[in-house]
């Protein structure tokens, strides 16, 4: 009986704070990208197709599925998170042109939001420091095709690790340089790796 309990009690400490299917996520501006970024890699390997009911946000897990409510005519459209952004200040989700078609966006190129989650591969958190909220950064330095060139080349800089990834259905092998919770931390650590003769750029890492 007792350990029936405990198991009950860590069920419902794990389940604390994850949002369920249907929860209102968050209430703010969105925006919509397109011809400039057409053809490009998302931030998770995919090639943008502005025609696609995709969108970027900026902490929410890839394949994450939430509906798009327009608080001004009460359209909504359901989009896939596959790509990072938008950093403007109060906006929170970066729309397909054809997403921004459907909730009748695309003139005004901005309009009040609301974020329903509608589907997830994972458990959604939005209290405190859940994933809903939480960033986190590293430095790309280089990526490979084989593991074996990657692993050598992390061997050669302290605080470097190998993660698989995978890019137009070809598996890369990238090499990070540490974590940090500010794109300015990051940064720092970037012009100091630069000096040092080392090339790379920030990145967000996935939830």
């Amino acid at each position: 009986m007792r350990f029936a309990l405990l198991a009950v009690m860590l069920m419902l400490l794990a389940s604390c704070g994850t949002t369920r299917h249907g929860s209102v996520l968050e209430q703010g501006e969105a925006s919509w990208y397109g011809p400039g970024f057409h053809g490009r890699t998302t931030a998770n390997g995919e090639t943008y197709n502005q025609n696609d009911l995709t969108a970027a946000h900026r902490t929410l897990p890839f394949n994450t599925v939430v509906r798009v409510i327009n608080l001004d005519n009460g359209k909504s459209v359901n989009v896939r998170i596959n790509d990072r952004g938008p950093y403007a200040r109060g906006r929170i989700i970066d729309l397909s042109k054809e997403a921004a078609r459907r909730i009748d966006m695309v003139d005004s190129g901005i309009a009040p939001v609301r974020l329903v989650l509608v589907s997830s591969e994972q458990p959604i958190r939005t209290r405190g420091e859940g994933n809903i909220r939480r960033e986190e950064f590293t430095i790309q330095l280089a990526a490979y095709h084989r593991r074996s060139d990657a692993e050598a080349y992390s061997s050669q800089i302290p605080r470097t690790r190998v993660a698989t990834g995978e890019v137009d259905g070809r598996t890369v092998y990238r090499v990070y340089y540490g974590r940090y919770r500010s794109a300015a931390d990051a940064r720092r650590d970037l012009e100091r790796l630069k000096r040092d003769g080392y090339e790379g750029y920030i990145r967000q890492v996935q939830n």
